[in-house]
């Protein structure tokens, strides 16, 4: 199964014309959770739910996992990809979109809350301790942002990014290039899995490479990387990945509201959850998330 069209749910209706148009790519194949007999600790329902989501690893496992624990609960769910951040927070803000499960705030995702906040529901938050990053393998000899600009042609002048619309890579072309004059180094965007691939290759080769990162992230068990040091703290403290809804969300399926209002992964649960998806199943999501899921209690993480 390719990463890149893992979530699989009932077909999508109704909006999913003007939804594909906007950039996302819609998985129309009904799925199986792939967890019979796991005890979700959710009460039984009905109805139809789309969750939106974009290609950030964290966003793949959780909406995958909430996917499969509601469907085992009795919904019918869609979930549908989008390419861009923005399409997703419009969907969401005219209620062709459900729910999105990785808002990062106060922050990343401060100008699409600016637009459309008053337009959606503030659920849950599920991950306290999300940071925006830079990061090198341990064995390149630079350690700060503000080192980088005279290592640019180690680098080759470049730094790996991921999507142009990320609010990470906002953060590292408008804050962090600026405050530290990185004038000989261009943040080339493309994707999250490019990057990953890029990383991936260099490490394999020792070579030296700088991306854009954050955590938690499955990559830092996988490789041995280091952030580099922002004095300045362009990429901002600490932030938190939170649940937002359509509005009337709350009210419709206040069931799954209150669960998802309750739900709780710190950052081991989750790395283990990505690695095991990402590293050890190949990227097999619905496999990856079944096999965790028979290692570790779903119905702990809404308790």
């Amino acid at each position: 199964m390719q990463r890149r069209s893992i979530m699989k749910g009932a077909v999508a209706t109704g909006a999913t014309a003007s939804l594909a148009l906007a950039g996302c790519s819609v998985e129309e194949e009904p799925g199986e959770t792939g967890s019979e007999g796991v005890d979700f600790g959710l009460a039984k329902g009905e109805g139809e739910l789309v969750i939106g989501y974009i290609n950030w690893d964290e966003a793949v496992v959780a909406t995958e996992l909430w996917r499969q624990a509601l469907e085992a609960s009795g919904y019918t769910v869609t979930t549908q990809e989008f390419t861009e951040a923005g399409p997703l927070y419009e969907g969401l803000s005219t209620g062709d979109i459900d729910l999105f499960l990785d808002t990062w705030l106060p922050i990343t995702h401060a100008t699409y809350m600016e637009t459309y906040g008053d337009q959606l529901e503030q659920i849950g938050t599920w991950n306290e301790n999300a940071s925006l990053t830079v990061a090198v393998p341990t064995y390149v000899d630079v350690d700060s942002l503000e080192d980088l600009n005279a290592n640019a042609d180690l680098f080759g002048g470049r730094i790996v990014g991921i999507e142009a619309s990320a609010g990470l890579t906002e953060a590292v072309q408008n804050s962090s290039i600026p405050a530290y004059g990185i004038t000989d180094l261009t943040l080339e965007t493309s994707s999250t899995t490019a990057m990953l691939t890029e990383l991936d290759s260099a490490i394999a080769a020792e070579e030296p490479i700088v991306v854009t990162l954050w955590q938690p992230h499955w990559a830092y068990a996988k490789y041995d990387l280091k952030n580099l040091a922002d004095p300045q703290t362009t990429l901002g403290e600490a932030e938190t990945i939170n649940i937002v809804g359509r509005i009337g969300f709350t009210e419709e399926f206040a069931d799954v509201a209150g669960a998802l209002g309750t739900f709780a992964m710190g950052d081991d649960q989750l790395a283990d959850l990505e690695n095991l998806v990402f590293a050890e199943n190949g990227g097999d999501v619905q496999a990856g998330v079944s096999a965790w899921l028979k290692d570790n209690e779903f119905k702990d993480l809404i308790a």
